[in-house]
């Protein structure tokens, strides 16, 4: 193995406190120095466009597009993103291969102590279709208005007057340091995103010798729950213009998943639970259909239904 191994990432602040929590992890499980690993930093599409709403102009692919064609051009070894913002279907020779401690999976309300203490009529910023239909849902009154950029830009809106409050995730926030910032709603108020919280790291199907490095550093309750929602995100055809919501929790025998998927204006909201024992991908799948099959035409072809 030659080293430094080069840690592809993207280059927001958030972003590369992950990278450096990885790369500190694989230093400690491997007894590495830390000038083992060179964290390389790229621009993403999704951080260059912020004007328009991710599914106007590319999809989640927008936030792994360059590290992909770096992995595939051998300009990094491996790659680490934040799991909710990686596509659902991904190139068959690229692999998820260790996902760290999964952090809090909570969304942080900021400018207001809590959803009914917004203004009525007031404004929620979010470029998010889950965050704006499960708004939409609890605050019909509210009007949701986009906000992109990183935390630092949609603060810097949220201070300018352009919303009365916004959402960010709550274990960015605490990567950052900003983790006392709003107030945490709870899941039972709004479900995550799938695989909210969760940092994974990717690497090429064939390098088997950066796989088992990785691999030291897999936390197995982790993978095994972020999988299970995007095992559901694939039985849905979701993508990201796809309002849904899940969580899934490691249990004594095996894992429990909620969901649920909705409307853009919030009117329609399907939920439902399953628990996972063997075939937890599989069985994610299939509480992917019975939402969609109790879901209205309207709702279900937001699904690929």
């Amino acid at each position: 193995m030659i080293k430094p191994l080069r840690l592809g990432t993207r280059a927001s602040p958030l972003a590369l406190a992950q990278a450096h929590q990885v790369a500190a992890a694989l230093c400690r499980a491997h007894g590495w120095n830390e000038d083992a690993i060179a964290i390389v930093s790229m621009r993403a599409s999704g951080d260059l466009i912020q004007d328009r709403a991710l599914a106007e102009v590319g999809g989640k692919a927008l936030w792994t597009k360059e590290l992909d064609r770096a992995l595939f051009d051998g300009a990094i070894d491996f790659a680490v993103h934040s799991m909710k913002d990686v596509e659902t279907f991904r190139p068959a020779e690229i692999m998820i291969a260790a996902m760290l401690p999964r952090a809090d999976v909570r969304d942080r309300l900021i400018g207001a102590d809590s959803i009914d203490a917004i203004r009525r009529g007031g404004r929620l910023g979010t470029s998010s279709p889950r965050r704006g239909a499960q708004i939409r849902h609890l605050r019909p009154d509210l009007e949701v208005v986009l906000f992109r950029g990183n935390v630092a830009t949609r603060l810097r809106k949220l201070s300018e007057g352009e919303a009365d409050a916004t959402l960010l995730a709550a274990a960015g926030l605490n990567r950052l340091g900003q983790g006392d910032t709003g107030v945490a709603i709870p899941v039972e108020t709004m479900l995550p995103a799938p695989a909210q919280g969760a940092i994974g790291i990717e690497t090429l199907s064939t390098r088997d010798d950066v796989r088992s490095l990785i691999a030291a550093i897999d936390d197995l309750a982790t993978s095994s729950c972020v999988h299970a929602e995007r095992a559901l995100l694939a039985g849905l055809l979701a993508d990201c213009r796809s309002p849904v919501a899940a969580l899934a929790q490691r249990e004594s025998d095996g894992i429990r998943l909620r969901a649920e998927i909705l409307r853009p204006d919030g009117s329609e909201i399907v939920e439902g639970e399953k628990f996972l024992q063997a075939d937890a991908r599989g069985e994610a799948a299939s509480l992917a259909q019975d939402l969609l099959a109790r879901a209205s035409p309207s709702l279900k072809a937001l699904f690929g239904g």
